[in-house]
């Protein structure tokens, strides 16, 4: 699965919950993935998504793992989907994530990292697959910061 996160508008947030409450929610995802033109409030972390919700939570893919706000960066928040991955997290969520991403360098996500002790990561653990991670961490990073400043809403998908 490959990740990817969008800064929604009030909107399109509204629409999204609509959709949820029809049961849409899938539908609504491809559609906004088809339309999206605004490349700066979003970004795709393709299958890194999986290491660096474990190096900000507690190793594994437990959405309610971790402390908040980082455990919000990836998987934590409210799921509206119960077959992939669509998690959303407020405006005020995505503040609070965006400040605390700042607070994660690069040798405290390396040593989160290296702990990871889960027999059901099926990435390569090694070098190679920390620098793969590394920046696409940097890249949702640099996104949060960017819908923070914008006010909006985050939604994180992976189908």
């Amino acid at each position: 699965m490959l990740g990817v996160h969008y800064a929604v508008t009030a909107n399109q947030d509204r629409a999204l919950f609509a959709a949820a409450g029809d049961g849409g929610v899938g539908e609504y995802v491809e559609d906004l993935e088809e339309s999206w033109s605004d490349d700066k409030l979003r970004v795709d972390s393709d299958k890194a998504w999986d290491a660096i919700h474990r190096c900000l939570g507690d190793g594994t893919l437990d959405p309610d793992s971790g402390d908040y706000p980082l455990s919000h960066a990836v998987l934590g928040g409210r799921h509206l989907h119960e077959e992939y991955y669509v998690v959303y997290a407020s405006a005020t969520e995505t503040e609070d994530v965006a400040a605390a991403l700042l607070g994660v360098d690069r040798g405290s996500l390396r040593r989160r990292f290296d702990a990871i002790n889960d027999p059901d990561y099926a990435g390569a653990h090694d070098d190679t697959d920390f620098e793969y991670m590394w920046t696409n961490f940097l890249d949702v990073r640099a996104f949060f910061q960017r819908a923070a400043a914008a006010g909006r809403a985050v939604i994180f998908t992976a189908m």
